[in-house]
């Protein structure tokens, strides 16, 4: 599914010059890259076209956003405009498009009816806080945590939500929308196969544009989606009480908002990483957008985080690979609802609904769900995909789908690991020196060392047990509860026990313990 990168960072590059003060905050990498692609016409061209099919695709995403949160469309266009531009300076992963976000905007809709636009302002601010404290307390490293199947759960749900947020445009529609969107397709599926000098998006809405324009047939279009500003955004300080009364109708909607707008960014960034085969910096990442929501509140904005079927569009729909294009997709965004609103406000809705659709498509990961892949697949890996699906699906909320994929992988793994336990019994010696010997084989935690206590023969054993941990681990507190309770029994009966085979960290965690848990 991945498209070959027009440029890696990670690609050997020239001596370059002394950076200008404008890329003095990139990696040596980065730099070369972007003064590379500046130096060169081609590489420029797609970045700067990829900017612009960026910026008139971020226009009805952000005015709808704008309606679900409750608040003036101008908020949000404002906010994509601020959000871009910020991170396309601080952010970790070059390429990726920061905006207002759907999932940030359900999290905020009820403060905004309950008490207005300004407490969002200064929730927004807070939950920028929140962002840059947790990227310094290491929160991106928890992306490691989060398994492949998940990561594809998520892929597959966000390409389902970005269709079937496609379909109220198609529907109770004038009729010429269907043919319309159907030109669209035919364009944006089509060109790439003749041609990849422009961005198939770009052409497919220049084209389908010119056409109702020059013949006059009345559609839907981004006007209809709400009021374009006509003027800049101006800096403020939200007007609300600097009191605890304040930071406690702000702080779960700041907190929430903090998470949701993290863990989708880190998810879009880990995505843009395996399309281009590039690393990003994900504690860079991370901060850069709680610096970017910090900007965005400052100038009156919903906030934001990673968008994934813009970062998409402009990735794999148009070849961008700097930072370049997340800097242009601002700066054209905020040039075409000012300047050139009234020509933006003509774009049909038709054109737009085929590049997501395309986006859609694209995005989803038909290997994963292919008969060939499912029999291979063992089933624990394909019900945690389909789990953060369903979920993600059902909530319109990726961050609760990964969470629930990522619990659900939590369990059925230690589901499967308990089983490796084996415990084996043998019988040394005769009479009085008669030994039972148990050899204990398997990682021992909560969920392997529950049933540990059954597996011996109380009765049965003669008066000196071994239980030989060698090829074991002792992991967690109910391992030592289990091992102790073991050994009480023993000793009610008078046996002696021996645990022998402890390997240095289980003979700490046991010492620790031993005798201290009820």
């Amino acid at each position: 599914m991945a498209t070959k990168p027009v440029l890696s960072p990670s690609e050997p590059t020239k001596p370059t010059s002394p950076a200008a003060p404008t890329t003095a905050a990139l990696t040596p990498e980065e730099r070369q890259s972007v003064l590379r692609t500046l130096r060169s016409p081609k590489l420029l061209k797609t970045e700067v076209l990829a900017g612009l099919v960026v910026a008139l695709a971020l226009i009805p995403e952000a005015l709808a956003f704008s309606v679900i949160a409750g608040v003036d469309p101008r908020i949000g266009l404002f906010s994509a405009f601020t959000m871009a531009i910020t991170i396309s300076f601080l952010g970790g992963r070059p390429a990726m498009i920061s905006a207002a976000t759907g999932a940030v905007a359900l999290v905020i809709a009820p403060l905004v009816a309950s008490h207005g636009v300004q407490y969002m302002i200064a929730a927004v601010l807070l939950a920028g806080v929140f962002q840059v404290l947790l990227a310094l307390l290491g929160v991106a490293k928890l992306l490691r945590f989060i398994p492949r199947q998940v990561m594809v759960g998520f892929v597959n749900a966000l390409a389902i939500l970005i269709f079937i947020a496609q379909v109220p445009e198609l529907l109770g529609v004038p009729w010429l929308v269907y043919p319309l969107t159907a030109l669209g397709l035919l364009i944006v599926f089509g060109l790439p196969r003749l041609t990849t000098a422009v961005p198939a998006s770009l052409v497919a809405i220049v084209v389908i544009t010119a056409i109702t324009v020059a013949a006059s047939v009345t559609v839907p279009t981004v006007g209809d989606k709400g009021e374009l500003p006509d003027s800049l955004p101006s800096l403020l300080l939200p007007d609300v009480p600097f009191s605890l009364a304040t930071l406690e109708v702000i702080f779960p909607y700041a907190l929430a908002v903090a998470f949701v707008g993290l863990l989708e960014s880190l998810m879009t960034a880990k995505l843009v990483d395996d399309v281009t085969d590039t690393r990003s910096n994900k504690t860079r990442e991370a901060w850069g957008q709680g610096a970017a929501n910090l900007v965005t509140g400052f100038f009156g904005g919903m906030g934001g985080c990673a968008m994934i079927g813009q970062t998409m569009i402009n990735v794999k729909g148009s070849g961008a690979r700097t930072r370049i294009s997340t800097f242009l997709a601002g700066v054209f965004l905020l040039l075409l609802v000012v300047v050139l609103g009234d020509v933006v406000a003509l774009i049909p809705m038709a054109a737009l609904v085929a590049v997501m659709i395309f986006v859609a498509v694209t995005s989803f990961d038909w290997h994963s769900i292919r008969p060939s892949t499912l029999k291979m697949m063992p089933k624990s890996e394909t019900a945690v995909m389909l789990a953060t699906v369903a979920v993600t699906v059902w909530t319109n909320n990726l961050a609760s789908g990964v969470g629930v994929g990522v619990l659900v992988a939590m369990v059925l793994f230690a589901r499967r690991v308990a089983h490796f336990v084996t415990v084996d019994r043998t019988l040394t010696g005769n009479d009085a020196e008669a030994t039972a010997v148990y050899t204990v084989n398997g990682e021992l935690f909560f969920a392997s060392s529950n049933d540990l206590y059954s597996q011996f023969e109380y009765v049965l054993d003669p008066p000196n047990v071994v239980i030989d941990l060698s090829g074991s681990h002792v992991w967690d507190a109910s391992t030592v509860a289990a091992l102790d309770a073991v050994t009480e029994k023993y000793r009610r009966r008078g046996t002696e026990v021996r645990i022998t085979g402890l390997n240095d960290a289980s003979v700490q965690i046991r010492q620790r313990m031993a005798g201290k848990l009820p």
